[in-house]
């Protein structure tokens, strides 16, 4: 509103103005013209009714030519001007008065919700997450613009000040389960102590970009202090070293020795170029495969006719020892280090961390970056042929880029599979929009640091909720399927009636993990089910 009342004022000052040089102009004209003096007043009502084609009264047959001339200018400037208005200053009107705006503050009674302070798309993720499992929340937006798009994409968001106290009272702080401060690091602490003033005992988040000013999050008091890009940096290095590990970097119990874990099938890996039913995966090593992501796009369950390559992601389930037996076969058949075999490309906080991981674990390593700083091999442009082959690009087994952009990522990612065919390119992507991209251009691995931080923060927040979320795309949920009692897994058919994957039994505080088609479902077993969102949706409304 306060942009169309600039805009209107200018157009207002302009149209006085224009109108006051026309009336100056069209007396003038009339006495030396025409030779018939006009008074001042008399001309500007003559311009008036010319502006708004109200008619000209007895000054309509003009002889001289400059007076014509005149007139017809001032014919076209008024047309010009009316039309002008339209656009510019009515149109405007109409639309901030047929807007839907957000609210100022909930309406409804709200409780146990999560107040997410500002709206980002590791936000976007969270609210995936939260919707997934029913917990209401609320975005408070601080700019009116922001805050009004996203109440009509249908976001559950305010206007208002999250750092101030009304601000958060709006949002009913209070009544809340969690506050999440995901602005700037400056922002989010000042948002952090005034939740502490409107409610001391709600639990608060905080996300830090810089890993240094995580202490002042906690002296403001908050609760938990996420760091995003270090654990990207950890996820991502963990598709190099030989660990079995989650995306999250830790794989998901859900029963002693029994675990779910994202397994990347490696270039060059005897899997690659295999189907899902002639892999021999149940077979060699009794994993159940509960989903896949081919190029980023998960299927749950995968279709057993599906063909792996080195970008397919697997999500199984095992004990540890069939995990790692597993992991053996999704690497590379070509195992021996040397050295540079893996090149990270870019330095900041992510490749960083990268490295570390790299060292830690004993696998060599080459740094390629921009800025000539410690821990740096290679100084270089990573979009550039030369430097890419100064750090050793083609003789690489391994390039992970840690790029903060992602236009950079897609570039160097179509330069280093020109050079270098057969290696496996992981990638860092700063957007989910992004992902498809980065597949397209020739990555077998991207990960997006607003998944891993949406990730990050719905585990924090839902940590006592009887559910595990591996990605907004699958749930790892616990039910009790009543309907179910009596039957064999065989005779209920869940996955081909529902698509999800029925991964373990818990029956009288023991887990059971071996599960056959002839097991029979007693009516107080708890089921441990894998499945996209729809498919949980159906298991529930058919079983529950």
């Amino acid at each position: 509103m306060d942009t169309w009342q600039r805009r209107t004022s200018l157009y207002v000052l302009a149209l006085v103005g224009i109108i006051l040089g026309y009336a100056l102009a069209y007396d003038y004209g009339m006495s030396a013209f025409e030779n018939e003096p006009r008074s001042f007043l008399k001309s500007l009502q003559i311009v008036v009714e010319t502006f708004t084609t109200t008619g000209y009264g007895s000054d309509g047959d003009w002889q001289s030519t400059g007076m014509l001339l005149l007139i017809i200018v001032m014919d076209v400037t008024g047309v010009v001007l009316i039309f002008l208005a339209l656009p510019v200053l009515l149109f405007p009107l109409f639309e901030e008065a047929m807007a839907t705006n957000a609210p100022t503050s909930v309406e409804e009674d709200i409780a146990d919700h999560v107040v997410i302070c500002q709206f980002t798309p590791r936000g976007e993720t969270l609210i995936t997450e939260l919707e997934t499992w029913d917990v209401p929340y609320v975005v408070v937006e601080s700019d009116r613009a922001r805050a009004n798009e996203l109440y009509e994409e249908g976001y559950h968001v305010i206007h208002a000040d999250p750092q101030s106290v009304e601000g958060l009272e709006r949002a009913h702080l209070s009544s809340a389960r969690a506050l999440v401060a995901d602005a700037s690091d400056q922002v989010n602490t000042s948002i952090i102590l005034t939740a502490r003033e409107v409610d001391e005992a709600v639990q608060t988040v905080s996300v830090v970009e810089e890993p240094d000013r995580a202490r002042y999050h906690d002296l403001a008091g908050a609760d938990a202090v996420l760091s995003p890009r270090r654990l990207l940096g950890e996820s991502l290095a963990s598709k190099v070293t030989t660990g079995v590990s989650t995306t999250l970097g830790d794989s998901i119990e859900i029963g002693q020795d029994f675990d779910i874990a994202e397994l990347p099938v490696h270039r060059g890996s005897d899997l690659v170029g295999t189907t899902l039913a002639d892999s021999g995966i149940r077979e060699e090593t009794g994993v159940n495969v509960i989903g896949a992501w081919f190029r980023g796009q998960f299927v749950s369950p995968p279709d057993p006719d599906a063909e792996l390559d080195g970008s397919t992601v697997l999500l199984v389930s095992g004990t540890e020892r069939q995990l790692e037996q597993l992991k053996e076969l999704t690497l590379s058949s070509v195992r021996g280090f040397r050295r540079g075999e893996t090149v990270i490309i870019g330095s900041g906080e992510v490749g960083q961390t990268i490295a570390a991981d790299l060292r830690s674990a004993g696998v060599p390593h080459t740094v390629l970056d921009k800025t000539d700083q410690p821990g740096v091999d290679v100084v270089g442009d990573a979009t550039e042929p030369d430097d890419l082959r100064a750090a050793g690009i083609e003789d690489a087994r391994t390039v992970i880029l840690a790029l903060s952009e992602d236009t950079d990522t897609e570039f160097a990612t179509l330069v280093i599979r020109d050079l270098n065919p057969g290696v496996e390119i992981i990638a860092r992507a700063e957007e989910t929009a992004n992902v498809k991209k980065m597949y397209r251009a020739g990555a077998d691995y991207v990960l997006a640091l607003s998944t891993v931080s949406g990730r990050m923060l719905a585990s924090t927040i839902l940590e006592d909720e009887d559910v595990i979320s591996m990605d907004q795309q699958v749930e790892i949920i616990r039910v009790t399927a009543d309907g179910l009692g009596g039957t064999t897994l065989g005779e209920a058919d869940i996955r081909s009636r529902t698509g999800c994957t029925v991964i373990a039994i818990e029956r009288d505080g023991t887990v059971l993990t071996d599960l056959g088609p002839d097991v029979r479902i007693e009516s107080n077993d708890r089921l441990v089910i894998a499945g996209t969102d729809d498919g949980v949706n159906r298991f529930q409304s058919l079983f529950e």
